[in-house]
């Protein structure tokens, strides 16, 4: 993934990705850092990162967490919200802490809203720009709302 935002300090910045995405189990894996699918990943435990596919369930994971590197939250549609909810269960019910990915048909529109979820890195889609993506990071200046970086609604805030 070329096309990766991270949020580092507070600030989104594009970063060289040490991480290969793997969607589906091949004869081989390549070497390096993996980002596997709940399936695989259950095999080989361990060092390499979880890809969540739209039907997985998070709570499963609870006892898991601890020794993930990372998670990677697959977006197969820009129309498939379930992602959203995952991220949002990982961040709030699980108290997930480490890098929380959005892989697959992500884009610029959407990063504010999955920051808003709890997602700290954006692999955006290889056919647009990365810069550009990174005003859409900017998002909304005042959110009404809960979410993972503010829990309380803006009634609340007064």
């Amino acid at each position: 993934m070329n096309n990766l935002i991270k949020l580092v300090d507070g600030q989104a910045r594009l970063v060289d990705d040490p991480w290969t995405l793997v969607r589906e189990a091949g004869e081989s894996l390549p070497d390096g850092q993996l980002i596997l699918p709940l399936a695989l990943w259950c095999e080989r435990g361990g060092r390499d990162g979880l890809l969540l596919q739209p039907d997985d369930e998070v709570e499963p994971l609870a006892p898991l967490t601890d020794d993930l590197p990372l998670i990677a939250v697959d977006f197969p549609s820009f129309r498939d919200g379930r992602g959203y909810s995952q991220a949002y269960l990982l961040r709030t019910r699980l108290g997930w802490r480490g890098e929380l990915r959005a892989v697959g048909d992500v884009l610029r529109d959407q990063l504010s809203h999955m920051r808003q979820c709890g997602f700290d890195a954006f692999a955006v889609r290889e056919d647009k720009s990365a810069e550009d993506a990174l005003k859409g990071l900017a998002g909304v200046s005042v959110l009404y709302g809960r979410s993972v970086i503010e829990p309380r609604p803006l009634f609340r805030r007064r």
